[in-house]
């Protein structure tokens, strides 16, 4: 598995688009502790799934910061970015922590396995 990374410009654009990236995977890192954001998240996010490129990609969120007292949980992320409304694409959100790793393999592990079944 590589992975390609893209980090959104400050104007709500994706950067880095362009060419044939002819992804499979996508992983969306949230802040789960910035709640003052998410509807950005959720804009960007929306962005990234109607592009042609990725229109077959798997999509992963990694709902990071879960180690901070104010999280928001599993639940409220998918409500939030409407994850729950998506129906064209497999998807997986998995709880982490950056800094102490926690999450972060069982998220690669969905997405890998996954990339497996669908080649």
């Amino acid at each position: 598995m590589s992975i390609h990374s893209d980090q959104p410009a400050g104007d709500g654009a994706v950067a880095g688009r362009g060419g044939n990236m002819n992804s499979q995977g996508i992983i969306f890192v949230v802040d789960s502790n910035d709640r003052d954001r998410v509807a950005e998240a959720r804009e960007e996010l929306q962005q990234m799934l109607n592009e042609d490129e990725l229109r077959n990609a798997l999509l992963l969120v990694l709902a990071n910061k879960q180690d901070l007292p104010n999280a928001m949980n599993a639940a409220e992320i998918t409500e939030k970015l409407g994850l729950h409304l998506i129906r064209q694409r497999p998807w997986y959100i998995q709880l982490t922590c950056a800094t102490t790793g926690d999450g972060l393999y069982d998220g690669l592990d969905w997405l890998s396995n996954n990339l497996r079944k669908s080649n």
